[in-house]
C-alpha cells in the first residue's frame, strides 16, 4: 500500500499544474473508493474501516507531504523519507533512482494519457 501511496503522490504532484483539478480530484477520489471497497471486501466492519481508512488517508497526505519538494532535496534526504516509510536496508540508492524515473516518466506522458480508462471507467 506504501509503494502505491508514493506513486500517487508522484502522479498528483507532477500533474497538478498541468492538469485539470477537477480530473485530478476524481481520480484522487477513485483510488480512494478503490482502497475502501478493497477493505471491504476482506469483510472488515465498518468501524474498522473508517479507522483504516483514517490511517490510510493520514498516511497517503504525509507522503504527499514529504515528495512535494522532491526535486530540490538531496539523495540523503531522499533516503531518509523513503526508510521512514518502507523497510529498506542500506542500499535506498535503487529506490531513488526508481522514483526518479518515474518522476521523469510522468513529466513526458501526460495525465490524461496515463488514465483515461480509469476516469471514464
Amino acid at each position: 500500500m506504501i509503494i502505491f501511496f508514493f506513486h500517487l503522490s508522484f502522479l498528483l504532484k507532477e500533474n497538478k499544474d498541468k492538469e485539470n483539478s477537477v480530473d485530478l480530484q476524481e481520480f484522487f477520489d477513485f483510488c480512494i473508493r478503490q482502497i475502501e471497497l478493497s477493505i471491504r471486501e476482506i469483510g472488515y466492519g465498518d468501524a474498522t474501516i473508517n479507522k483504516k481508512m483514517k490511517d490510510y488517508i493520514n498516511l497517503l497526505y504525509s507522503i504527499i507531504d514529504k515528495v512535494h519538494n522532491w526535486e530540490t532535496i538531496d539523495d540523503k534526504e531522499k533516503s531518509e523519507i523513503l526508510k521512514k516509510y518502507i523497510d529498506i536496508s542500506d542500499n535506498s540508492q535503487s529506490y531513488i533512482d526508481y522514483f526518479e524515473n518515474f518522476r521523469d516518466f510522468l513529466i513526458k506522458n501526460s495525465f490524461k494519457n496515463l488514465s483515461k480508462h480509469i476516469i471514464s471507467f
